[in-house]
């Protein structure tokens, strides 16, 4: 599969079960300020699981819906000031044009929220050349007006509303980056499934995925059917299952985020359907 060895971690953060009662009393005694919060979104969780039971998407477009009502820069990324909404955003494009992201490429952005960093991708691609997805009509909205605020209607950026990862709609072979931030943090396994058996009909020969993922070296679990842990050969493995390479990005571990990092790929031709060579891309 070409899996790199995860980047060493403070081994506290890697092996805690957030999920266990020991660590949310234990979190509740040294954050006592969180507690109120806490209660109110696992109140509002309980009752949108109860309404949408086995239905995770259509659970997770209620949680957005909520979240983006309170705050569209909080939807996409917890407690977040706008400085720090900014700050994400640049480090997800700085990361990607760092490993040759070029203005001819073609993007799919997969959960691209508000455009926290689809607006630095948007400006530096060609017109026509970004392609956002999310599930949440509220958070699309978002992003029409970042799309307005920050002047990129002449880049024709492309936002559509879906409701799974089968990506049906979209041309085959077509996609030469496909980017997906704090998407699989907030999705369970079969969703992920879905997404890796479908996505590779829609990558160019020599294109990438990124995708960014809660990392656990302990048990798996979830917080409130939100947040997702994964073991990063839980998701590797995953991805051989579909015909897929997957290796873990350890650069991307010295940067200031939570999250962990994989790139999947195709195993690729060297030319493109056009006949042409398709140019090297920066290592990782």
């Amino acid at each position: 599969m070409g899996t790199q060895t995860p980047a060493t971690k403070a081994p506290s953060r890697l092996t805690r079960n957030r999920a266990r009662l020991a660590h949310k009393a234990r979190y509740a005694l040294a954050h006592p300020g969180r507690v109120p919060a806490h209660l109110r979104r696992a109140a509002r969780d309980a009752w949108l699981r109860a309404k949408y039971r086995d239905d995770h998407i259509g659970y997770y477009r209620a949680v957005m819906a909520s979240d983006t009502a309170r705050s569209p820069e909080a939807a996409v990324g917890g407690r977040p000031s706008y400085e720090r909404w900014l700050a994400i955003g640049r480090m997800q494009f700085d990361y990607l044009l760092g490993h040759g992201l070029r203005p001819e490429d073609r993007m799919l952005e997969i959960g691209c929220g508000n455009l926290r960093a689809g607006r630095l991708f948007i400006d530096h691609l060609e017109p026509g050349h970004y392609h956002g997805i999310d599930i949440s009509p509220h958070i699309l909205l978002e992003a029409r007006r970042t799309v307005v605020r920050h002047g990129l209607q002449h880049k024709l950026p492309h936002l559509t509303l879906v409701d799974d990862l089968t990506f049906d709609f979209l041309p085959e072979g077509h996609f030469t980056v496909v980017h997906a931030h704090s998407v699989f943090s907030h999705s369970p396994l079969d969703v992920i499934d879905q997404c890796l058996e479908h996505i590779g009909r829609i990558l160019a020969p020599g294109g990438f995925f990124d995708f960014t993922f809660d990392r656990t070296e302990g048990r798996e679990h979830d917080v409130l059917r939100e947040d997702f842990y994964y073991r990063t050969e839980t998701l590797t493995d995953l991805a051989a299952s579909h015909g897929l390479t997957a290796r873990f990005m350890e650069d991307w571990e010295r940067l200031p985020h939570g999250q962990s990092k994989i790139r999947v790929t195709l195993p690729a031709p060297d030319r493109t359907a056009s006949g042409r060579t398709e140019p090297e891309r920066s290592p990782a």
